[in-house]
């Protein structure tokens, strides 16, 4: 309790004299700039991610290491019940955060390169985790984070981009985000709505090469004469006897067809639709036909293939609420 004990006391200290218990900005930086800036890596609304940034960043409060290098602060290295204590103690007032709880609010951002692992080893801090359940494990926020984090308006929107970019788990973090915004953008998130992503965020990152010949995402004519020129020249014409999907796209250089069908009520890509279109794309001398269901979230997928399991092996299923990936279907 001699931790728990200390901040308290701590906190209690700096009320009494007239002080908040935390700045409203550390570094410069305050929660509302944290907050904002991990929104860009869709882990913006996770309160006490947010905080752990911000206790990371507390270069005014001293190490509560016992045999920490002289001068240091929680920001050169805090472990996990430091982060505890920091973020329910002194900022909230409460008790502690729940330590079996930090696969919510340190695993995240560890896995982006946020939260960097490091030791005290003989009075000095070093990269890693070097011994196994230590008492001396603990993290430091990545020195690009802090920067970004530092920077003013626009600059840091730049520097999260490359920082994103250079790391994969990141870039998918970024590109959920992305998502959830334009989720949150839309006013009716129907079957229209659903086929118009899958064409600009599924399309558009799993199926590179790609170009859009036919959309069906409005009221008026299924195949507009834009449309139908665009078949024309990739040498693809679809028929009465031809299932006419959500949409279909084509790749130029390998002369490949992928359909997408959106499912808010029914219409999977199953097995009747699979025949049906490998048998258009042999007619045509096309060299193959991949296929994806997209659907608007997990519970949406889980009630229609619960009910009919429906989906055709060897075709893949994205979920606009879950966008960073992408799942085969194997028999």
């Amino acid at each position: 309790m001699a931790l728990h004990d200390d901040v308290l006391a701590l906190r209690n200290a700096r009320i009494a004299a007239g002080s908040p218990p935390v700045p409203e900005a550390l570094q410069g930086v305050t929660r509302a700039k944290v907050a904002e800036v991990l929104g860009q890596v869709a882990l913006g609304g996770n309160a006490d991610i947010v905080d752990g940034v911000f206790a990371l960043l507390d270069d005014e409060t001293p190490s509560w290491f016992s045999k920490a290098p002289d001068g240091a602060k929680v920001a050169d290295g805090a472990t996990t019940a430091h982060l505890a204590c920091h973020i329910g103690i002194l900022q909230r007032g409460n008790g502690k955060l729940d330590r079996e709880g930090r696969d919510y609010w340190i695993k995240p951002l560890r896995e982006l390169g946020g939260f960097v692992p490091i030791t005290l080893l003989d009075g000095a801090f070093i990269t890693g985790h070097v011994k196994a359940k230590s008492p001396n494990s603990c993290y430091r926020l990545d020195e690009e984070l802090v920067a970004i984090l530092k920077a003013p308006e626009p600059e840091w929107r730049a520097m999260l981009a490359a920082w994103a970019s250079a790391d994969a788990a990141r870039s998918r973090r970024a590109f959920q985000a992305e998502m959830e915004e334009a989720s949150r953008k839309l006013v009716d998130s129907g079957h229209a709505d659903l086929i118009r992503a899958s064409v600009d965020h599924y399309a558009a990152r799993f199926l590179p090469g790609y170009q859009l010949l036919y959309i069906d995402d409005s009221d008026g004519d299924r195949v507009s004469e834009e449309e139908r020129a665009k078949m024309a020249a990739a040498g693809v014409t679809l028929t009465l006897e031809d299932a006419m999907p959500d949409a279909l796209l084509w790749n130029p250089e390998t002369d490949h067809l992928w359909v997408i069908e959106a499912v808010t009520s029914d219409g999977e890509v199953d097995f009747h639709k699979v025949a049906q279109m490998e048998r258009m794309a042999a007619r045509c001398g096309k060299s193959g036909v991949g296929f994806t269901t997209t659907y608007r979230t997990w519970k949406d997928a889980a009630a229609r293939q619960s009910a009919h399991g429906n989906v055709a092996v060897g075709s893949y299923i994205w979920i606009q609420s879950d966008p960073a990936k992408h799942l085969r279907v194997e028999g």
